[in-house]
């Protein structure tokens, strides 16, 4: 039975969409089954993963025209690695919710029967606290935590935190903390350093060890549609997420989420 992972941040531009996509690829490269759900209306992680079809059913079909995940999901290029692409349309999508009895269990009940087919669910989530991430924590499992080392990030963090622990109370009870994962570090910064040990020193039972850095190759990845660990395997930024990946797998062994 699945794990399922939302990779969330109401913050843009902090790793969410290249830790979800570098995720999924690490576990699907390890032979787990792995499915990634785009549910960004920028689509980022689709065209990361190099689909731009526009005639493919999206994850927009699955909250409105109530198409089923096994007709909405395509393979990629990586095996083990599956999709349900993302579109321009699911900005309306939260306007169209809104008379949908249940909205924020949606993508939930589409999930829930498929389970069984994969190790692992990855969701990508909008930068943003509305209707498609609510959907994204009430289907998961647990929450992963993309933190960009700057000072902003941890006045937004504190809010998500808020969010899950409501979230944990009403419509997912089993929703666990997965970890938080340090992003776009710069060694060279001393604002990196200080926000590294002030997150570790307030969340010192979540936060990964394995750091993300700052590296050309994580960034220019997309343009190629590929995640880094295909674009340049050897990289520091490969590296990073494979570290990652090994972590995580760990943790899970360990029983360290059911701690936090």
């Amino acid at each position: 039975m699945a794990i399922t992972i939302s990779v969330s941040n109401q913050k843009g531009g902090v790793g969410k969409t290249t830790t979800a996509v570098n995720l999924a690829t690490a576990l699907a490269a390890i032979g787990k089954r792995v499915l990634l759900v785009d549910l960004d209306p920028q689509s980022n992680a689709t065209t990361g993963l190099g689909v731009y079809s526009k005639s493919i059913n999206t994850s927009y079909d699955l909250f409105i025209r109530n198409k089923t995940l096994s007709e909405s999901m395509i393979c990629t290029k990586i095996p083990g690695l599956s999709l349900i692409p993302a579109s321009i349309d699911l900005v309306g999508a939260e306007i169209e919710l809104v008379q949908v009895v249940d909205r924020e269990k949606t993508l939930h009940r589409s999930i829930d029967p498929y389970k069984s087919m994969f190790d692992y669910i990855i969701i990508d989530s909008p930068p943003s606290m509305g209707i498609l991430t609510l959907n994204a924590l009430v289907a998961a499992d647990g929450v992963l935590i993309p933190l960009q080392c700057e000072y902003y990030a941890l006045e937004g963090l504190s809010y998500l935190l808020r969010s899950i622990n409501r979230i944990k109370s009403t419509d997912n009870p089993g929703l666990q903390l997965f970890g938080v994962v340090l992003t776009m570090f710069d060694k060279r910064s001393a604002l990196c350093l200080s926000v590294v040990n002030d997150v570790r020193l307030h969340l010192p039972k979540v936060v990964f060890d394995c750091v993300i850095p700052r590296n050309v190759k994580i960034s220019e990845a997309p343009s190629y549609g590929k995640p880094v660990l295909v674009h340049d395997v050897k990289s520091v930024g490969a590296r990073a997420y494979m570290m990652l990946a090994k972590e995580f797998l760990a943790r899970e062994r360990s029983g360290a989420w059911n701690r936090n």
